[in-house]
């Protein structure tokens, strides 16, 4: 089970939300756009942002919290906390006017697990962009254009997601495409 310990400053984390029932937190192309501009809103103001992955029914994220000054110790996880409240209810607001719907669209809980080494580092990252693969949207990862693999992919090009601090993890882009492409047993995953 994920652990719901408390965010911390200058720490990264495997962050998971799943919709509220059995509806779609994404119905149409401009529900994930629109999602990635909250994020940016909201998450790239206290966090570098290394991968995401965002699915019909739920979404993932692996992130940085960015320290702080003048926030206490004791006052951290609250104040991150905040920020995600802000960020899913802003997202959750519009979606409800826009298909004229009430009530809660997430689940009460941010899931979330603190990655501490860089085995497990490796295996979120893995197991965020092949997602949609292992839920069957689709064969191939590179298939899913709401993640950030395609983001890695595409060096040259623009991002607001933090890169260079994950690819210095592979000797290339090939190695780094590899990988993913590789089976990996998810033995101490559990975000579901």
């Amino acid at each position: 089970m994920i652990n719901t310990e408390s965010f911390e400053f200058d720490s990264v984390y495997d962050i998971f939300s799943h919709v509220n029932g059995k509806e779609l937190i994404f119905r149409e192309e401009t529900n994930y756009q629109f999602f990635l501009k909250q994020l940016d809103k909201y998450i790239l103001p206290i966090a570098d942002i290394y991968s995401y992955c965002l699915l019909p029914n739920h979404f993932h994220l692996l992130l940085r919290f960015k320290d702080f000054e003048g926030v206490n110790i004791d006052e951290q996880h609250k104040y991150l906390m905040k920020r995600f409240g802000d960020f899913l209810n802003s997202y959750a607001k519009a979606f409800n006017k826009m298909y004229e719907r009430r009530g809660a669209l997430f689940l009460n809980a941010i899931k979330r697990k603190k990655v501490t080494d860089e085995k497990y580092l490796m295996k979120v990252l893995h197991y965020i962009h092949n997602n949609p693969v292992n839920h069957g949207f689709v064969n191939k990862i590179d298939e899913w254009k709401h993640s950030s693999y395609i983001s890695y992919l595409n060096p040259e090009k623009e991002s607001k997601l933090e890169r260079m601090e994950i690819m210095q993890y592979f000797d290339s882009l090939n190695v780094f495409r590899n990988y993913h492409q590789s089976n990996i047993e998810y033995d101490f995953l559990n975000f579901e």
